[in-house]
């Protein structure tokens, strides 16, 4: 057998061509070197602090120079122009939408005003803009308490730290609108030393330690779940002065779990001005309804679809522009998903729209139902008559607010939405049952002719809302309250950065 010298001795140009391929796998191969030593570097760089950040620093900003990247897509949160067949970050008047909520919530000033929330970058002016902060409610009702700010600010954990989380829950939200300013960002979520996700209100922290569970030992990929449901979850505020925010989980995590705990403590967030049921208003209960859909089955968090990774260069990193997953499919969806994103979207809708549609029913008949209580009242019903009545209406409406409030819930667990209206709309049409039979022994025939609620005005109108002066006090509010917040934490930050 020939050796490779005397091939190349009878055959030159074998030589040259062995000389061509050795300069060419050097050539690839010293570019690959290089592109791995440049995506180290830039790896590393990330790692890097240009600028040491305080504990309880609530500046995005400051953050940002340490992390652009995740900074410039958070800022894309201002962006409102995404709007999904049933959400996404458009305002949506929701009152004009679905004229009946004013009705299910008279006598809560939810029935002032209620809109869709927008991105996280959006919190603090949203809270400061909306109906029912400020000055109706020094008027109207009893001044909001400061826990309502605790999921909108990074400065929320400094002023917990400050003034202790007891005094913080306590004072009135006026108290602290020039100290909390900076909106929903990094200090929520991270450890500014590490980076590494974080826990930062303390309600979360004490239901889980409540039910015997130490969320130290949660993995990343728990965490990147649990970040979110600090504040994405059902609460209520523990206490007539305290106002100390607590999750009611302590027997579950279920509507019917959480219903149970509320009906043992006697607690009612007010009193129907119709039904005179003592009701629950449902906040945003998304944790807990996505605990009961496949994504939460199969280990998807919450960050896996709200915040997907993304690439430049050397550099993989989550996209903090927190949205809908529909205006980012591929990122979102695709990774697991080898539908196409018509397919996918068709997918999303097509469960919305039959959620949607029997939440719709709930909401017609717990409209009607409030309203032929009040008649009943009216008519002389006796409170040993109504007591299951407003028992039922209490638990029906509970069940509509836990599956209508939560942010995306047609989707996270279509099924178990689909579960608890269709109780609610069992109890609201029991409780219609037993107020006909209430109603006929007064001698009123039913069904009953009932008001025109089909628009916001019209059922605003009904509930004898006067409007214009909750509106003039809120412009007036505006106007001489929020500048001064606004010029007092502008002569904070000129100190801190000065500093």
């Amino acid at each position: 057998m020939k050796s490779i010298v005397q091939i190349i001795q009878e055959r030159p140009w074998v030589g040259w061509l062995i000389f061509g391929l050795t300069v060419v796998v050097v050539f690839l191969a010293g570019l690959l070197a290089t592109s791995i030593m440049e995506r180290r570097g830039e790896t590393a760089a990330l790692f890097q602090m240009v600028k040491p950040i305080a504990d309880w620093e609530p500046r995005n900003e400051v953050w940002g120079e340490n992390f652009p990247r995740q900074y410039q897509t958070y800022q894309s949160t201002l962006d409102t122009t995404f709007r999904s067949k049933h959400g996404g970050g458009a305002m949506i008047d929701h009152l004009e939408k679905y004229p009946n909520l004013v009705i299910l919530w008279a006598g809560y000033p939810f029935s002032w005003e209620y809109n869709q929330a927008r991105g996280h970058y959006h919190a603090i002016n949203d809270i400061r803009n909306i109906l029912r902060t400020g000055a109706p409610n020094e008027t109207t009702l009893s001044p909001m308490p400061a826990t309502c700010w605790t999921c909108k600010s990074t400065d929320v954990p400094r002023m917990m730290k400050e003034k202790g989380i007891g005094e913080f829950y306590k004072a009135n939200w006026k108290d602290w609108g020039d100290e909390v300013v900076n909106p929903i960002g990094c200090q929520d979520c991270h450890d500014p030393k590490t980076m590494n996700l974080r826990i930062t209100r303390p309600a979360l922290i004490e239901a889980f330690e409540r039910r015997g569970k130490d969320l130290s030992r949660a993995t990343h990929q728990e965490m990147r779940t649990l970040v979110c449901a600090q504040c994405h979850v059902e609460y209520y505020f523990k206490g007539k002065e305290e106002k100390y925010l607590t999750f009611p989980w302590d027997g579950g995590t279920s509507v019917e779990a959480m219903e149970a705990y509320y009906d043992a403590i006697e607690f009612s967030d007010w009193t129907h001005a119709l039904s005179r049921a003592p009701m629950l208003k449902g906040q945003h209960p998304d944790y807990e309804i996505y605990l009961t859909g496949v994504h939460a089955e199969r280990g998807v968090a919450c960050a896996d679809c709200h915040m997907p990774y993304r690439s430049e260069g050397g550099v993989k990193f989550t996209d903090h522009k927190i949205q809908s997953p529909l205006n980012s499919i591929a990122a979102a969806c695709q990774v697991c998903h080898r539908e196409s994103e018509a397919t996918l979207m068709d997918n999303v809708y097509s469960r919305q729209d039959k959620v949607i549609e029997l939440r719709s029913r709930v909401e017609e008949a717990l409209a009607k139902t409030h309203i032929e209580a009040k008649i009943a009242w009216d008519r002389g019903a006796t409170e040993a008559e109504m007591k299951e009545v407003l028992q039922l209406i209490r638990h029906a409406q509970w069940r509509w607010d836990y599956a209508a409030a939560s942010h995306g819930g047609t989707f996270h667990s279509p099924l178990e939405s689909a579960r608890v209206l269709g109780s609610a709309l069992e109890k609201a049409g029991e409780a219609r049952v037993r107020l006909a039979a209430i109603l006929e022994r007064r001698g009123v025939k039913t069904p009953l002719e009932l008001p025109d609620i089909s628009t916001k005005a019209k059922a605003q109108a009904y509930l004898g809302l006067n409007m214009e002066k909750l509106l003039a006090e809120k412009k007036e509010f505006l106007e001489k309250v929020v500048p001064l917040w606004d010029s007092r934490a502008a002569e904070r930050q000129g100190k801190m950065n000065a500093d």
